[in-house]
């Protein structure tokens, strides 16, 4: 006799005293069946292996797609993570947590500093903010380790998107499904072919959030931008730094300040002229001269207002970049800010991602549209702007207002951007573009 008939049996053989409470009894035991058949629908809510619910409507939970180590920049990993997590809801799996890599070693892979996704992001907060939509599951899941079906990515000009779609078609299918694991073999995530919408990767880039322990790095480094900020209004309000006066003390609760991501390093400045070239585009190479006069002019910008200045140091030749700034933008970079001891105990990826988050939550961003660093942090704040119903259209004032200094705007200063999320595929922001919307 199973569980649920023994309930039913004890239920309806119980000595009741009345024909209402049979009643009653009889009408209780329906609804136990009722909500077992929810229970047990497939596409609805079922048990997680690590404790909790989650509800996968149509992603499977015991089936997964494994896939290479993903290497490169920080962003690039972001991107190739968010395309393996939409190849698994394209194969109705789980996509098993993959490595990261927290160094730029990419083509020696013995060099490879690697680290767990779960050391960067949440992974519960993960498949919370994505359930329904992707899912990270862990290997300990895995109850046959060698019930694995391997998927060979092609390469080359002969193997085009099509080609690429229809062998994701094909292991898709009710052949592969026996398989409880499909392991990709062949390259980095990040160059397979894209098949998917700007707002299926907008969705997944929502679900990563930082471990505690780096968010809070970057709360600090926000915090001290502005306590330099406040402190700079103070003066120039005339109220020193331990009053106010006319009721001025309560504009300074909250300080605004600006992002500019600058890419003037040396790697940066070989790559560019040579894309330059490639491409017959003269809008990506700026050099500090024309950083630091465009975003200069940006209008809307009230002063005095801090500028963080968010650059590769060790990589970084001109010594010279806080200078050359209009009066009334005062620059910082990690080392005068007085953060730099934040950053250095940190590998590669980890100041990656302080950085990034300072920039993301900056009341205004400057970045260069050929950059993926800067290209996903507009991406995330045009999102974040059509979340909340904040008007995103290139001829009002917006809110989080964000502009790409390699392309000239009004008034001499750089040109608006926001990301266009209708597009059919992240190629433009994948490998830059001068179309930014605005």
């Amino acid at each position: 006799m199973s569980f649920w008939s023994f309930k039913v049996w004890k239920l309806l053989h119980f000595p009741l005293n009345s024909l209402g409470c049979k009643c009653v009894a009889v009408v209780f035991v329906v609804a136990l069946v009722v909500l077992r058949g929810i229970l047990l629908q497939d596409g609805l809510s079922r048990v997680d292996v690590n404790g909790g619910m989650y509800s996968d409507y149509g992603i499977r939970g015991d089936r997964f797609l494994e896939v290479p180590q993903i290497v490169w920049g920080l962003n690039n990993q972001k991107i190739a993570f968010a395309r393996a997590c939409l190849t698994a809801r394209m194969l109705n799996r789980t996509l098993l947590m993959p490595r990261l890599s927290a160094s730029l070693f990419y083509k020696e892979l013995d060099q490879l500093q690697s680290i767990g996704f779960d050391k960067v992001f949440q992974f519960r907060k993960f498949n919370s903010l994505c359930s329904g939509f992707v899912r990270l599951g862990r290997y300990s899941q895995v109850l046959n380790q060698t019930n694995v079906l391997e998927l060979q990515k092609g390469s080359g000009r002969k193997w085009t998107s099509v080609r690429d779609f229809d062998q994701l078609k094909e292991f898709s299918g009710d052949s592969s499904d026996r398989y409880q694991v499909i392991r990709v073999i062949g390259k980095n995530p990040f160059l397979w072919h894209d098949h998917w919408p700007v707002k299926d990767y907008a969705r997944v880039f929502e679900c990563l959030v930082l471990v505690d322990q780096f968010a809070k790095e970057a709360d600090r480094v926000i915090s001290k931008i502005r306590a330099i900020g406040r402190e700079a209004m103070s003066v120039e309000q005339g109220e020193g730094r331990n009053g106010g006066r006319n009721g001025d003390s309560a504009k300074l609760d909250y300080v605004p300040y600006m992002a500019v991501h600058m890419r003037i390093e040396k790697d940066w400045m070989i790559h560019c002229k040579k894309l330059e070239q490639r491409s017959n585009i003269s809008e990506i190479c700026s050099s500090k001269e024309e950083i630091t006069q465009r975003v200069g002019n940006i209008k809307e910008v009230n002063k005095p207002t801090v500028l963080y200045l968010a650059v590769a140091d060790n990589l970084l030749e001109d010594k010279t970049i806080l200078s050359g700034w209009q009066q009334g933008l005062l620059p910082f970079e990690k080392k005068k800010l007085g953060v730099a001891h934040i950053y250095d105990k940190y590998p590669y990826l980890i100041k990656s991602a302080i950085d990034y988050e300072v920039c993301l939550r900056a009341d205004v961003f400057v970045g260069n549209s050929f950059s993926t660093f800067s290209s996903l942090i507009v991406l995330e704040r045009t999102q974040k702007m059509n979340r909340m119903g904040v008007s995103s259209s290139c001829n009002n004032s917006m809110r989080w207002p964000s502009y790409a200094y390699n392309i000239m705007g009004d008034f001499g200063g750089p040109r608006k951007w926001l990301t266009n999320m209708s597009d059919t595929s992240l190629q433009a922001i994948s490998y830059g573009s001068n179309h930014v919307t605005c």
